[in-house]
């Protein structure tokens, strides 16, 4: 069957987790069973390319990572590196219960993307495994996608399995009393993926759409692999609607000239309609449940502005309010400073800034590396004095490494205050 390369690109990375999860079943080692996989969806890229997609991908990916696989255990290295498991990996092939492996209709998403954010791993080596082992992502993307070397992230992963094996983790599902704890980690790490590739850390580009399309769909994957009606269930929806609702305002976060546009000055009608509604659509579904949580808050946040025909129709006494209410349940820095964003929309610059100066005294925005750089662009833009602003936008342009987000913090700054 003849398909487009991002097709088959699609096709692989929905695969691999299934491909992973037979493979690691089989022979009860997932880290070698995460490289086989990899080398299976190297030859994948090459021989579909070349001479189309097979009738069963899943059953041709399986069985090439089956072959990979055993010359893995087989190996030199292997047997050196991992001599009594690589006896033990031999010896499950002609285990009658693992060569049968899971009915095809096993969906193995939700204990691989638990496995990978196990609680002995840090969080920069919950996402990059997510990323490889879930996702399907090479090292060398991965590494492109955090500006990282390729033998830096390499090692990372390599480090994440290896952990994981020290620890004894097992391809099972946790414990019930667990799974809600273990979901939530889950989500925090794809939370993390969704920011990053929305506004990079750094590099030329605002954003990198890779890793936001990757954490959508696979926040869509854990989505459809939670229980039904379970207490992660509202918190995981509203994840990916703010997801959707936020990458929705894409098109229109940077000019022709690629400069960044604010909220407030882009155009709505390059908005993507089908996200705005389906993000809306997922809020409603379960803003009515009892418990409300973080995501679901920051979604309905997303949404008003998503329903919002333009800046001026904006409710910001409503956000003003979800603010307040999410402060509450997790009330970190980014979260303070956005609530006095809204305060000042919604009730005026003089109000935000007696707000900024309280939480600043209390909680000390203006240290906060998460925070530091936007209190300045912050109080800038709340400022009176247009030669203060210009020094708070420059310092605020020198604490950023987005190089999108330095010019357009120097162009406010020169438009205030222009460089003798």
């Amino acid at each position: 069957m003849t398909r487009s390369t991002g097709e088959i690109e699609h096709l692989m990375r929905t695969e691999a987790p299934q491909v992973l999860g037979a493979l690691a079943r089989r022979f009860g080692q997932f880290d070698i069973a995460e490289d086989a996989v990899q080398e299976a969806l190297l030859a994948a890229s090459r021989t579909w390319a070349a001479d189309g997609v097979p009738e069963n991908p899943r059953s041709w990916l399986i069985r090439i990572g089956y072959r990979k696989m055993v010359d893995l255990l087989r190996s030199e290295q292997a047997r050196r590196r991992r001599e009594h498991e690589a006896g033990l990996g031999v010896a499950a092939m002609h285990e009658p219960a693992r060569h049968a492996g899971p009915p095809p209709d096993t969906d193995d998403s939700l204990t691989l993307l638990l496995l990978c954010c196990h609680p002995v791993l840090s969080l920069s080596s919950q996402v990059a495994l997510t990323l490889r082992a879930v996702g399907g992502l090479t090292t060398a993307e991965i590494a492109h996608a955090h500006g990282a070397t390729e033998n830096t992230m390499g090692t990372r992963i390599s480090r994440a399995k290896q952990q994981l094996a020290r620890a004894g983790a097992r391809f099972t599902p946790p414990a019930d009393s667990d799974l809600d704890s273990r979901i939530a980690a889950v989500a925090q790490v794809l939370y993390l993926i969704f920011n990053e590739g929305y506004t990079t850390s750094s590099g030329d580009g605002l954003t990198r759409v890779e890793l936001t399309r990757e954490a959508i769909r696979l926040t869509r994957l854990l989505r459809a692999a939670i229980p039904d009606g379970g207490a992660m269930t509202g918190e995981v929806t509203g994840l990916l609607a703010l997801m959707l609702l936020t990458e929705a305002r894409q098109p229109a976060r940077t000019g022709d000239d690629g400069e960044l546009v604010p909220l407030d000055e882009q155009d709505r009608t390059r908005w993507h309609a089908d996200l705005v509604h389906e993000g809306t659509a997922l809020i409603d579904s379960v803003w009515h449940r009892r418990e409300i949580g973080p995501y679901q808050l920051q979604a309905a946040i997303a949404a008003v502005h998503a329903t919002a025909g333009s800046p001026e129709w904006t409710d910001w006494p409503q956000i003003a309010a979800l603010y307040l209410w999410l402060e509450r349940l997790t009330p970190t820095a980014p979260v303070r400073l956005s609530r006095v964003v809204s305060v000042a929309k919604a009730y005026g610059p003089e109000r935000a800034l007696t707000l900024l100066d309280d939480l600043n005294r209390r909680h000390h925005l203006d240290r906060d590396p998460l925070t530091r750089q936007r209190e300045r662009a912050v109080r800038a833009h709340l400022t009176g004095d247009p030669v203060r602003a210009a020094s708070l936008y420059r310092e605020a342009a020198s604490l950023t490494g987005n190089r999108t987000e330095q010019r357009y913090l120097r162009d406010q700054a020169d438009d205030l205050d222009p460089p003798r």
